[in-house]
């Protein structure tokens, strides 16, 4: 096991609090919504957000595509930034499931500038062209660094998209870091969307799942839909258990992930401040250029795993780190001193 495990938080293993917690759980069968515990957690974290009803899904990646598939209709399209999971990461599903077309634009870390969305909508085209029906923001950005999308941008592409009647959806898998980053409230955020998918199974440290939040005749026909793509569950509340504990015990402690991330950041743009800029790190993801080190990602990686520290070459120059529940100061500590020696020698 490596010393400092930096791959992903999606590696946190639940504690042993958040394991009494699911071996103690109330269940149902939930296909026939009669769990317990998943209607307690969707409730909770629809009522967090300030949305009328929420979902219980296994991924987050079915969270989104539930998301999409009730906003656009096959042949119509979803805008998004060229970095977004929902275009980069889930693998072309919305094309593959639901026949939706797409179209991206780019944007520095994936933060927003509402110019490049807005450029692109179209509407009332008929039929020459295609419809935009929907606009997708992620907050935290994952490949963009962790980066904090703007509330005033987020506004300002709601204002201009609503009276067209186009739709946004949230895709805050990390959306707790946003909020504990800048202290926005997480239902400020969600206002300004339709729906909202939130990750359980990251930085807040359970197993499994993801909730999708949104306006109850939106939820209920995802509910039919979560079915039919193969994921109506039974007795889930045990996983939905842990997801409560997660929401109400590991929210705050997001600020030690941030804190750890940005000491990293320091600590390497000493080295060499061409590979992270510690003034853009907001949240607990760091991005490393190493494009003009003539160090390729690849063998940074496996130099920094061969003692004990694992990354992710998040493509030929890019290197990502994320920090999380499982990663103390200790490991920190030694994540330091690996990767800034690996980036010593290879500089």
């Amino acid at each position: 096991m490596p010393v400092a495990d930096l791959l992903s938080d999606t590696l946190t293993r639940p504690p042993q609090a958040m394991r009494t917690v699911m071996a103690a759980a109330e269940v149902g069968d939930d296909v026939f919504g009669e769990d317990p515990s998943a209607r307690d957690l969707e409730e909770h974290v629809a009522g967090l957000l300030g949305h009328e009803a929420g979902l219980f899904t296994p991924t987050g990646s079915l969270a989104n595509q539930l998301a999409l598939r009730m906003h656009v209709r096959p042949g119509e399209e979803l805008l998004a930034d060229s970095l977004a999971h929902v275009v980069r990461a889930e693998l072309g599903a919305a094309a593959v499931f639901s026949g939706i077309t797409s179209r991206t634009w780019t944007s520095a870390h994936g933060r927003l500038d509402p110019a490049g969305p807005l450029a692109m909508v179209s509407t009332g085209v008929g039929p020459y062209q295609v419809t935009t029906s929907l606009v997708v923001v992620e907050n935290t950005h994952n490949f963009g660094g962790g980066t904090v999308q703007p509330l005033a941008a987020i506004r300002a592409v709601r204002a201009a998209t609503q009276p067209l009647g186009v739709r946004m959806h949230l895709d805050g898998a990390r959306l707790w870091n946003a909020h504990i980053a800048t202290g926005v409230g997480l239902a400020e955020y969600a206002a300004e969307f339709d729906t909202v998918s939130v990750c359980l199974s990251k930085g807040l440290g359970a197993p499994v799942g993801s909730v999708l939040v949104g306006p109850s005749a939106l939820i209920a026909e995802a509910r039919v839909w979560r079915k039919r793509y193969g994921a109506g569950m039974r007795q889930v509340g045990i996983l939905a258990a842990a997801g409560k504990y997660a929401v109400d015990h590991h929210l705050d402690r997001l600020a030690d992930d941030h804190e750890r991330a940005a000491r990293a950041a320091r600590a390497i743009a000493e080295v060499d401040p061409r590979v992270i800029d510690p003034g853009s790190v907001e949240t607990n993801i760091l991005m490393l250029d190493l494009s003009q080190t003539g160090c390729p990602a690849k063998d940074y990686v496996q130099a920094c795993a061969d003692d004990g520290v694992r990354l992710y070459a998040a493509g030929p120059s890019l290197v990502r780190a994320v920090w999380h529940l499982d990663v103390d100061d200790a490991a920190t500590d030694h994540a330091i001193t690996v990767m800034t020696r690996v980036l010593r020698d290879h500089a």
